[in-house]
């Protein structure tokens, strides 16, 4: 696993009131960062949104700002299509903001509260990416460092997930995992958390399922449109702090 220094990342659980106090405790392995497929999406999972103010709706139209962010990427080993942009909730595309988080540039912090992934710069300023969650009782919390980045990584289900769901059991670390591409879980990026030299099974990473975000959907990790995540990729570091409270 590549070594290096960088950028401090924080991921906080917020409430209405605002950033809570923090705290240490861990369900990692509930974290598998499984995909789900359409119907199951449908059927298992529904909008969590929280009031922004902004519209809940996708954009009336086209944006040619947003055309480049999210056209596709045919640069890649599995060209990355387009994404439809319009059905997302605007408030959760990739946008400059002012830094609600009060963290020193550099900074990564992931609000599950309100499913949102900042990336904190100069002069107040800060990058936020909407997210997806994992579903109640399937989240992570505690100290750990981004250990690993990977590029269109494999994915192996924990023991915990394929005892849930034994059709996984083809993708075991036994079997090799579930190669790269389009519809693999971890989408086109990882960023591996690891704890005390140890994988927490947590991670960020990209989705296919765009209309994820913004939900709590996932088993446990924190997953990003595909875009976001080559994007964020390029910004943050290897060996970087984590705080998931």
């Amino acid at each position: 696993m590549p070594d290096g220094s960088g950028t401090q990342v924080i991921l906080r659980a917020t409430s209405r009131r605002g950033f809570l106090g923090l705290g240490l405790g861990a369900t990692a392995a509930l974290a598998g960062c499984t995909g789900t497929t359409t119907t199951r999406f449908n059927e298992e999972t529904r909008p969590r949104f929280r009031s922004t103010g902004a519209p809940q709706s996708g954009l009336t139209g086209r944006s040619s700002y947003y055309d480049t962010m999210y056209g596709p990427k045919l640069d890649e080993p599995f060209p990355l299509p387009a994404i439809p942009y319009q059905e997302i909730d605007p408030t959760f595309l990739r946008q400059e903001v002012a830094d609600p988080t009060g963290e020193r540039p550099g900074t990564l912090v992931v609000d599950t509260a309100d499913r949102f992934l900042y990336l904190v710069r100069e002069n107040g300023r800060a990058m936020r990416y909407g997210v997806g969650i994992g579903r109640d009782g399937f989240s992570w919390s505690g100290r750990a460092v981004v250990q690993w980045k990977q590029k269109w990584p494999k994915w192996t289900p924990p023991t915990e997930m394929i005892a849930r769901q034994p059709e996984l059991e083809r993708y075991s670390a036994a079997n090799g995992g579930m190669p790269p591409g389009l519809d693999n879980p971890l989408g086109a990026r990882a960023l591996y958390i690891f704890q005390n030299g140890e994988d927490t099974l947590y991670r960020l990473h990209g989705s296919p399922e765009y209309l994820s975000i913004g939900k709590a959907v996932s088993s446990g990790c924190v997953r990003l449109l595909n875009q976001d995540i080559c994007d964020l990729y390029d910004r943050v570091p290897t060996r970087t702090p984590i705080l998931v409270v």
